[in-house]
């Protein structure tokens, strides 16, 4: 198998895939999944997807098996280096026109599984060692893209099919790395600058945009769903910031007439639709997405996930628990969030529930704990945050205040309330409904404290949505009074204080929103969901950074 015929068959699978043609792409690259390097990473990929979907111990060793066959294929065609050469390479930059275009090749999908193969293993076993090993192998992963990067700059190159394809790689590596680290709190960041890592989220923008320009590039489509993934979920799970949603309709629009049944974009094209707040287009493509393949039903858990969500800011209790059942019954990721969730949304409908439904309530709460997974010995912060919620139930006469609406606002979801003044007008109704009957019944509980911080803290989210920031300014400091008072929800507070320091951004007063984001990161602490909070304290100080400084800032370090 030459070079050029293994990147064509590449990129014929890579169209397959993509068009839901899942057995055609595997029938071209597992034939050749031992000897030739690109056909070894595409099969690697499939198997790794697969592993990821369903967390099941079988595929994840099917996937780690591939995955380590893959990484001795490519060390076949990398270029060896003899030792007085690897010393000569710390004192100069290598002759890279030296290099034969397979070991070039060999370098980037050596990097591409090596990537696979550290992510992979955070999930292969869940020890603190699994996880050193992971570090280890990411840090060897991003030297890789390092040399390639060099190879890419410095090479004189004389087949263009050839650069084209490689160039995508290194854009689609360098950019995924230096997008990836910027998210990370200040602290981990200056702990990865120690050991060499580093990362500008501009850069990583750039160079994935620039890999997405690439349009006849094998792995083009790669950068696509990166920067997809970026502005449509991980800005939104974990910031305050908005994704750029007009890049996303102007790339979907070109994914969709070339993958029309792809389920990747049609469940893309779902979340930029429910980003928007067009929360019934979103179900419309969400839909398409869960029903466009069958070979894959893990990825219908995305959907249903996504669908969940999408009734529950539209207050269709009945349709979001059916969607929670479903994850509940098929998924394994996390049977005590799946479990709490369903009752949740079960809990909305309190006044017509049934005495079984009631009863099914009462199970899914005892249940849910006995589910909870630890990763390095560590407990899931998610997971431990529902079950503190499932022993409050239990302990405040079997109800919860809000407990949607709570989960809503953790997952970053009111974002989308205020795409839709009706939407947000709805939900505060009922929050504000529900703070006068807790008024009314004052000091009747052990947890009115509690309750009513985490009523006024949505009330104060729900107003600055709606534009009344004075009103949202005095629920919020509200909360805040109350801190000496709470027994158990402590997280109320600092989240409250991230809240007001979003009002202040609202209106422009920056350095007020800045000194909130400092006192938050710096006088709270122990409470739940804490790394959530200082991911986005991160995610907003590098927003006003830029704003002060300009954007050109964000540039100083990369990779």
């Amino acid at each position: 198998m030459d070079l050029e015929t293994a990147m064509e068959e590449a990129q014929t699978a890579v169209h397959y895939f993509f068009n839901n043609k899942f057995e055609e792409a595997r029938a071209i690259l597992q034939p050749w999944a031992s000897t030739s390097m690109y056909h070894s990473v595409g099969n690697s990929v499939f198997a790794f997807l697969e592993a990821m979907l369903t967390f099941e111990q079988q595929h994840i060793e099917v996937a780690s098996e591939a995955l380590k066959r893959c990484i001795g294929v490519c060390n076949r065609y990398r270029k060896k280096n003899t030792v007085t050469e690897s010393i000569g390479k710390m004192v100069k930059k290598p002759n890279y026109d030296q290099y034969t275009p397979e070991e070039i090749h060999a370098e980037l999908c050596y990097a591409e599984a090596l990537l696979l193969k550290s992510m992979l293993t955070f999930v292969e076993d869940e020890t603190l060692v699994s996880f050193i090993k992971a570090g280890l192998k990411i840090r060897s992963c991003f030297n890789s893209y390092k040399e390639c990067g060099n190879i890419l700059n410095s090479r004189h190159w004389t087949n263009e099919k050839h650069k084209v394809h490689f160039e995508s790689g290194v854009r689609m590596g360098i950019g995924a790395f230096n997008l990836m680290i910027s998210l990370l709190p200040a602290r981990v960041i200056k702990l990865l600058e120690f050991i060499g890592f580093s990362g500008s989220k501009n850069i990583g923008l750039k160079e994935l945009e620039a890999g997405y320009h690439l349009y006849h590039s094998i792995r083009q489509v790669l950068c696509v769903m990166t920067l997809l993934a970026y502005h449509l979920i991980v800005i939104y799970v974990l910031s305050h910031s908005e994704g750029n949603l007009e890049f996303c309709d102007e790339i979907l629009r070109n994914q969709l007439r070339l993958y029309p049944e792809g389920v990747w974009f049609l469940f893309f094209k779902g979340r930029l639709e429910f980003m928007k707040g067009n929360v019934e287009e979103s179900i419309t493509w969400y839909t398409k997405s869960w029903k466009s393949q069958n070979m894959w039903p893990q990825f219908h858990h995305l959907c249903f996930w996504e669908l969940m969500w999408t009734n529950c800011v539209q207050q269709r209790w009945k349709e979001a628990s059916i969607y929670a059942d479903n994850l509940l019954q098929q998924s394994k990721w996390s049977r005590t969030i799946y479990s709490y969730q369903k009752a949740v949304m079960m809990l909305m409908m309190e006044n017509d529930l049934s005495a079984d439904e009631k009863q099914e309530v009462e199970h899914l709460m005892r249940d849910a704990p006995q589910w909870k997974q630890r990763i390095a010995g560590k407990s899931l912060p998610m997971e431990k945050f529902t079950i503190k919620k499932t022993e409050r139930f239990f302990s405040q006469g079997k109800t919860l205040i809000l407990p949607a609406f709570e989960l809503l606002y953790l997952w970053n979801l009111f974002k989308v309330l205020g795409k839709k003044f009706e939407l947000v007008e709805n939900v505060f109704k009922i929050i504000d409904k529900t703070l006068k009957m807790l008024e009314s019944q004052e000091g009747k509980t052990g947890y009115a404290a509690d309750n009513k911080a985490l009523v006024l803290l949505l009330k104060g989210a729900s107003l600055r949505l709606m534009n009344s920031p004075l009103q949202a300014e005095e629920c919020l400091q509200s909360v805040i009074a109350l801190d000496k008072q709470l027994k158990e929800d402590h997280y109320l507070v600092p989240y409250a204080i991230v809240e007001l320091a979003l009002l202040h951004k609202d209106q422009k007063n920056l350095s007020k929103a800045g000194q909130l984001l400092e006192d938050a990161k710096k006088n709270y602490t122990g409470y739940s969901l804490e790394s959530r909070l200082h991911f986005k304290i991160h995610a907003f100080q590098m927003e006003l950074k830029e704003v002060a400084d300009g954007p050109s800032s964000s540039d100083s370090t990369h990779l």
